[in-house]
């Protein structure tokens, strides 16, 4: 009888966390599609659905309008090569950079070493508002210790160019560093030392060990640091808007279409435009740019699940 009752306890134990794993979710499902699914409804409807009080998620009159204007005010295709081959770039130096640092302070031990992980870890706390000031001014009038100044006579202004994207990738310095060093230092340390320990018995260096012994035993931490850095640079507009002013990138794009549809519609006059149609245009363009992430996720979902587990990040 107690047996029974015992079961009886553990199988409603059991369905009640069963229910409870289906609400959470189910409510973060919904936090993380309704809006995706709300805009893909906007970017469809006609702009007179705008005002149908009987228009909700399903248009009246449906149309591609919306997707035409953002292509054609947003130079889409010109854009979408431009941030792919900025993030791309982006993207292959820091995960070089980062993996370096991240060996580093994995197994070179030296004097300081603590001090300056804990400078790494205050990376990923400090809000980068703090810091965007001196950063913008050192990159407008660049001296790299006062060797340009000395060489040509006057500075050199790395704004509204690649320039700050390269040089803050090359010195693990670039938007989350500081995280992809903590991966891939997390991820070192689990290598146990016996494997560097017979490389350098057979005759090879520190950095022979790290190219050919570390680094293809550190695939899931690069797969993880890359896609991470691709995405996150991809939908920068902190730091991209920052340095780069003119050029066609995504998120200069997306800040500037409202305001260039207006233009075109009204004939030069911006206040004349309709803003709640400046909305569903621009919610049009945010989906366009948000759409070739999701496409390369559904080809490395897979690789990105497996990645995640081994690395630092869970566990």
């Amino acid at each position: 009888m107690i047996l029974t009752r015992l079961l009886s306890i553990e199988s409603w134990k059991r369905w009640l966390w069963t229910i409870v794993r289906l609400t959470l979710i189910a409510g973060l499902s919904f936090v993380i599609l309704y809006p995706i699914l709300q805009k893909i409804a906007t970017a469809i409807k006609h702009q007179s659905d705008l005002y149908s009080p009987i228009v909700v998620w399903i248009p009246e009159t449906f149309t591609l309008d919306n997707f035409r204007n953002a292509i054609e005010i947003m130079d889409y295709w010109e854009t979408l090569l431009n941030t792919f081959s900025l993030s791309a770039m982006t993207t292959i130096l820091t995960a070089v950079s980062c993996a370096l640092a991240g060996y580093g302070f994995a197994r070179l031990k030296f004097k300081g070493s603590n001090l300056l992980f804990a400078g790494v870890i205050l990376t990923i706390l400090v809000p980068p508002t703090t810091i965007l000031i001196p950063i913008y001014l050192n990159l407008k009038d660049f001296t790299l210790m006062g060797i340009i100044p000395l060489l040509t006579g006057k500075p050199v202004n790395l704004l509204n160019s690649y320039w700050p994207f390269i040089l803050t990738s090359l010195t693990a310095n670039s938007l989350k560093a500081g995280l992809y060093i903590f991966i891939f230092r997390q991820f070192f340390r689990g290598i146990p030392k016996e494997v560097e320990e017979a490389a350098y018995i057979d005759g090879a260096g520190v950095g022979r060990t790290f190219t050919r012994i570390m680094l293809p035993n550190a695939i899931p931490a690069i797969i993880t640091t890359t896609l991470f850095s691709f995405v996150w640079q991809w939908n920068d507009s902190f730091f991209t808007t920052t340095y780069l002013t003119s050029s066609k990138v995504m998120s200069t794009q997306l800040s500037s279409l409202p305001y260039n549809l207006a233009i075109e519609l009204s004939g030069g006059d911006a206040s004349k435009a309709d803003p709640f149609y400046l909305s569903m245009v621009q919610d049009t363009g945010i989906l366009l740019a948000i759409l070739p992430l999701i496409i390369i996720y559904l080809f490395v979902q897979r690789y990105f699940v497996e990645s995640i587990e081994r690395t630092g990040i869970v566990g």
